[in-house]
């Protein structure tokens, strides 16, 4: 079956479940209010609590206004989900659009960075000393938004002009759904990343494990990693599962009206969920100040034992 004939055939199944928009309703307004108000608390201790500024810091202040452009956006896709928006604001709902990915796809990369800097703080703490910096923390953070701001410009050409009404954040033409879109979107937008992620933490929590460091700063500096990789698998994984299956429907692979209602509801339900990354990530912020007080005894800790290994050698 082609795209077209799949297009005609999703057209005439209704995938809208009045359950799942009930269900979105019940989740979007938690992890609006929890979310805002965790993530406007973090700024105001990063930005004027805090004495100094320092790596941790600077990336978790951008991840905070990541998830903050995500939650901005779910008062929009709560009342899209209910109502059906007139023609003439397609493009208010693109920019809507645009701006709900680069908070998604800012706060994956951001979360991917935070794990780098944390691996070659703890893996390589002699290196450290001009690896890891405010200055280099906060171009990546820039480069970051640079790349989610580009990578996000196709958005505006999902929707079709149209006289007709329709539902925002829902419904993407054929555009959309263009399979070198879709690959580089699972690749670049979740594989590549989540696989940093586990492969830093990974060595950073065994780094951790063998350190000299005392039990409550391993256990301290443990919490912190496993947080991020929660904050990161947990609402982005079946998001991106589900966004597969739905292209396998768009492209025709999948067919008939139960698979397509199913998958559907997948989307929907995975995509509402994986909104709770801004209330994940406010784990990571309560973590992140002891990391603040740790990190940098740790790095001291570790150089120290390098350079008595190197004297012995000696």
């Amino acid at each position: 079956m082609n795209s077209t004939n799949s297009s005609v055939m999703n057209r005439t199944c209704d995938t809208d479940s009045q359950v799942m928009k009930s269900l979105e309703m019940v989740i979007y307004i938690p992890v609006f209010v929890f979310g805002l108000v965790m993530n406007i608390a973090a700024l105001v201790v990063f930005c004027f609590v805090l004495k100094k500024w320092t790596e941790s810091s600077i990336y978790m202040t951008n991840l905070a206004l990541m998830d903050l452009l995500l939650l901005l956006q779910l008062p929009f896709k709560m009342h899209a989900g209910q109502n059906e928006w007139s023609p003439d604001l397609i493009s208010f709902c693109s920019f809507l659009e645009s701006l709900y990915f680069m908070g998604m796809y800012g706060s994956i990369y951001t979360i991917a960075c935070i794990s780098v800097d944390r691996y070659i703080a703890l893996c390589h703490p002699y290196h450290a000393k001009w690896l890891r910096s405010k200055k280099n923390a906060r171009i990546v953070c820039l480069t970051i938004w640079t790349i989610v701001v580009l990578a996000t410009l196709p958005v505006y050409t999902f929707r079709k002009k149209s006289k007709e009404m329709f539902h925002c954040f829902h419904r993407f033409s054929d555009k959309g759904w263009h399979t070198a879109l879709i690959i580089c979107l699972e690749v670049f937008g979740f594989l590549l990343p989540g696989l940093v992620l586990v492969t830093c933490s990974t060595l950073s929590i065994r780094a951790l494990k063998e350190s000299s460091a005392n039990i409550s700063d391993k256990q301290a500096g443990t919490r912190i990693i496993y947080s991020s990789i929660c904050a990161f698998l947990v609402p982005f994984t079946p998001s991106h599962v589900a966004i597969f299956f739905q292209y396998l429907v768009r492209s025709g692979k999948i067919s008939g009206c139960e698979d397509t209602q199913k998958i559907a509801l997948f989307v929907q339900l995975s995509i509402s969920l994986s909104n709770v990354t801004s209330c994940l990530d406010a784990i990571c912020y309560y973590f992140v100040a002891k990391e603040v007080r740790t990190s940098s005894r740790l790095i001291r800790r570790s150089i120290s034992r390098i350079k008595s290994s190197s004297t012995s050698e000696v």
